[in-house]
């Protein structure tokens, strides 16, 4: 048993976790960090690894991942072998899904969680994503605004140096860019004839950071300068300590992952920075006489109005431009690829507020092909899910994960309304897309593929489109945008929320949620700005209520 006091433990070293490590050290406490997960560093992005895959499909690179323990992870949209080892075991850690809800949890267990693996968007919401609109006009606002977070997201693109432009676009507020984004010659012809059809919508550049040289986040390189933070990898938390008599947290109870060994620490405060399942999960875990139901869970919401945002994804060729065109924008990386491309932002309406409940991020002439063939087309698109109480995470009681811990039970169904909305965002794209002279050889959702012209991957052999469209099926369902949020929701009554509006859980005030899991609305743009956002915010207020006892 440790006997060491901190002024804060935090779990989690990703997104999240690591702004929480450094608003707190820089705030003058001592904070321990718990990453469930081992450390990495440049061995890890040996750029040996950087090879060309054997297809547009990577069907073999799939396989090989599903056999080597990562059925699910390999289903990821965007997944690559060179990636395989930041992405976690599916074996070591199952969870479970209604059989008429499948659900993708696309994650990774190390230092920086899965900034490794993102496509390091960072995207800034508006009181349209604050401010749930749905077509029936009923609402579940958030206790804050934008102008709640808009300091504290100057602050975190500010200190990321992010690449970006001021547009004026009243859905996609400006941020603070140290760096200019580019869209090449393709994205520029395609934003010319878009904006031309409808001036309602508006094409960008993609808002992104570079990626880091040194492979551990820089705001986790910041806190670890300040002296006055101590880290502990492989260390799992299982379990948040509360005193009997008050209910406040005391520290956490973890387990070390390779001895299996079972720590105390103790801490004035807790702050959950582990991703939006697992800090419901972990909350879940946390029972005690003082809370029966879990940590948090006196209202009987925790877990519940669980979302993903609705993910479509469109890929073709661009007849209006030929060849393609690397971008320079951000240092060359001997790991990754480059990062850019074209943003639909929602549409605007007359007065300024979004007209659409979905937004698009694309690339055009980005993908290398012969100089004289028309330049290749691909769109992700994001939909806003409707909260649904009956959308939760919850713990399976007959299954445990490689470390003898309940795994999640994760039910994230699409409603009707949440359905009509998808199919409405995919014909938006398609009417998009051929007016502004794309050909698309397909187009899929959770509604299903459809095929379009040559087909998709047209000139991918015959068994790689077979296996293409079993698979898709099994890959293009909710969890696929990963951008799942809700679990822990924050609200302005203790009596239908889990945390307050400065992330602080009602039952426990010195612990803090600050990561996805505390979103109302799942949003249609990336949550990793807002969320880094609502963790400084957090984290100083928390600072400043230790400072005064």
């Amino acid at each position: 048993m440790s006997r060491t006091r901190y002024d804060a433990v935090v779990i989690g070293s990703g997104p999240t976790g690591s702004f929480a490590v450094k608003e707190l050290t820089e705030q003058g406490l001592n904070v321990l960090l718990l990453e469930a997960g081992p450390e990495v560093g440049p061995e890890a992005f040996d750029p040996n690894r950087k090879k060309p895959p054997q297809s547009d499909i990577n069907i073999w690179e799939r396989a090989r991942a599903t056999l080597k323990g990562q059925p699910v992870q390999a289903r990821a949209a965007f997944f690559s072998e060179k990636l395989a080892h930041l992405y976690v075991n599916d074996r070591q850690n199952p969870y479970t899904t209604p059989k008429d809800a499948p659900f993708l949890w696309i994650r990774g267990k190390q230092s920086g969680g899965r900034m490794h693996t993102f496509g390091r968007v960072l995207l800034r919401w508006t009181d349209d994503d604050f401010k749930l609109k749905t077509r029936t006009g009923k609402g579940a606002d958030w206790p804050i605004r934008y102008d709640d977070i808009a300091p504290f997201y100057d602050e975190v693109e500010g200190f990321l140096g992010l690449y970006g432009q001021k547009d004026d676009i009243p859905t996609f507020p400006d941020g603070v860019y140290a760096h200019e984004a580019q869209l090449n010659p393709a994205e520029t012809r395609f934003k010319t004839d878009l904006e031309a059809l409808w001036p309602n919508r508006r094409v960008t550049t993609w808002r992104y950071i570079a990626t880091e040289p040194e492979r551990v986040p820089s705001p986790l390189r910041a806190a670890l300068a300040t002296g006055r933070l101590s880290v502990r990898y492989d260390s799992i938390a299982r379990k948040v300590l509360t005193d009997p008599e008050t209910g406040r947290a005391t520290g956490v109870e973890l387990l070390d992952a390779k001895t299996r060994a079972v720590e105390t620490v103790e801490a004035d405060a807790v702050v959950l920075c582990a991703s939006a399942i697992e800090s419901v999960r972990l909350m879940l875990n946390s029972t005690s006489e003082a809370h029966p139901q879990g940590l948090g869970n006196s209202s009987g919401t925790l877990g519940r109005y669980f979302m993903d945002q609705l993910p479509c994804l469109a890929v073709g060729s661009y007849s209006r431009a030929k060849g393609w065109t690397l971008d320079t924008a951000s240092p060359e990386d001997p790991f990754y690829p480059p990062s850019g491309g074209a943003f639909i932002p929602r549409f605007v309406a007359p007065d300024g507020s979004a007209e659409s409940l979905y937004d698009f991020q694309a690339t055009v002439g980005r993908i290398p092909v012969p100089e004289d063939q028309d330049a290749r087309f691909s769109v992700f698109g994001f939909g806003q899910m409707m909260p649904a109480p009956e959308n939760r995470v919850t713990l399976d009681p007959g299954r445990k994960d490689a470390w003898g811990i309940p795994v999640p039970h994760i039910r994230c169904k699409m409603a009707p309304e949440d359905e009509a909305l998808l199919a409405e965002q995919e014909e938006t794209l398609i009417d998009m897309a051929e007016k502004t002279g794309a050909k698309l050889e397909f187009i899929g959702s959770p509604n299903g593929l459809r095929e379009m012209g040559r087909g998709a991957y047209p000139d991918a052999d015959a068994f790689s489109r077979f296996i293409f469209r079993k698979w898709f099926a099994r890959t293009m369902v909710m969890g696929a945008a990963i951008h799942e949020t809700g679990g822990a929701r924050m609200g302005e009554d203790p009596a239908a929320s889990v945390l307050d509006g400065m992330n602080r859980c009602w039952d426990a005030p010195n612990l803090l949620v600050t990561d996805a899991s505390a979103f109302c609305t799942s949003g249609v743009t990336g949550t990793t700005l807002t969320a880094m956002a609502l963790t400084v915010r957090a984290c100083r207020a928390l600072a400043a209520d230790l400072k005064q006892g």
